[in-house]
């Protein structure tokens, strides 16, 4: 169980990276570097974290040509990553690139399917279907190109769950109720009762009076 939290570090300047990274304990987490964290810090980032002994989530969420993906994953295979992302409505061959770019290393490929952040108001205006329907499409696609797994929200984990191939990051994690900009949300305890294999949690954590405290708590919960 211990490294099923990821714990995601939004920071843009690298004290304030390296502050909150200082605070977690590599036996109880993950780190997760995203756009925000990579924009502005790049390697600094992963390499700071990978040196503290934390396994490293690269949560880019590539979505471009295959051939323009396969390239940006090749120049990143050589960083201490073990997972990293793409957007699955990248398509069929999007995916079948991206797994190709890290054949012969470690790095596990995760397909996002749709955004924690939409409701299935949202999801009926961009795709025309709700979000579980969207996320069952696009697990279809994850299946059939070969990728690791896919980062779906906690209510779509039961679909996941019935594909053996595919493993699940879950973001939209949260204590209790929170009027943020997530929709889709779960407990810990819940998300876990409902098959997710690995729990995206920022916020909850980095946010709380005593990050380490928030972890451990966390942590002993489920």
């Amino acid at each position: 169980m211990s490294k099923t939290i990821i714990v995601a570090v939004d920071e843009t300047q690298l004290e304030d990276f390296q502050n909150v990274v200082d605070s977690l304990d590599s036996d109880l987490c993950m780190i997760k570097v995203g756009s925000v964290s990579f924009n502005a810090l790049g390697h600094q980032a992963i390499s700071y974290a990978s040196n503290k002994g934390f396994k490293i989530f690269l949560d880019l969420k590539l979505h471009d040509i295959p051939n323009t993906v396969k390239k940006s994953i090749k120049g990143l295979v050589s960083l201490p990553i073990d997972m990293m992302t793409i957007h699955t409505s990248g398509g069929l061959e999007m995916m079948k690139a991206a797994k190709n770019a890290v054949d012969g290393t470690d790095i596990k490929i995760f397909g996002v399917t749709a955004l924690t952040s939409l409701s299935d108001e949202d999801t009926s205006l961009i795709f025309k279907r709700t979000a579980a329907e969207q996320v069952n499409t696009m697990l279809d696609l994850a299946e059939q190109a070969g990728i690791d797994g896919v980062v779906c929200s906690p209510h779509e984990l039961s679909l996941v769950t019935k594909r053996e191939s595919l493993l699940s990051i879950t973001p939209g994690i949260r204590l209790k109720d929170s009027n943020d900009d997530q929709n889709r949300v779960m407990t810990p305890k819940d998300a876990l009762k409902q098959g997710a294999n690995f729990l995206v949690i920022g916020r909850p954590i980095t946010e709380a009076k005593n990050i380490k405290e928030a972890l451990l708590e966390i942590h002993n919960s489920i």
